[in-house]
């Protein structure tokens, strides 16, 4: 189903058309960790030259690094390769949203985990405008 279904549905990654026409005289620039590509060339309405991505899966933008996503953006002109520092030692890489998933956070008081909210402490008061 994959196979027949890909040159439809552009939510599972490019289409054949996209990848046929749509990349013709364009240059790829990089590819990051989770195998998007990133690639550059025509223009936008302003003139400037514009830039893109190429997802390897599904179609979601926290699936994008942040330096990438800064480059697209263009928050910083050259390839993140050549324009950012290399990551520091405490920096964790980062995560895709997980919302949806299993993973998602969800709070004491989240109906997924019981629905039982903590107990007020009595710290509280309620604001009166007559105070």
């Amino acid at each position: 189903m994959g196979i027949n279904l890909n040159p439809f549905t552009w939510w599972n990654g490019a289409t054949v058309g996209t990848i046929i026409y749509g990349l013709r005289g364009k240059r790829q620039v990089g590819e990051d960790s989770l195998g998007n590509t990133y690639w550059i060339g025509g223009r936008d309405t302003a003139g400037e030259p514009r830039r893109w991505v190429i997802y390897s899966g599904a179609n979601d933008v926290s699936r994008i690094p942040p330096e990438w996503y800064s480059w697209l953006h263009r928050q910083i002109d050259d390839v993140p390769d050549q324009a950012l520092p290399p990551p520091r030692a405490w920096q964790k890489p980062p995560v895709p949203n997980m919302t949806g998933t299993a993973l998602a956070y969800r709070p004491s008081g989240a109906l997924e985990k019981g629905g039982a909210r903590a107990s007020a402490t009595g710290d509280y008061e309620a604001w009166n405008p007559d105070a």
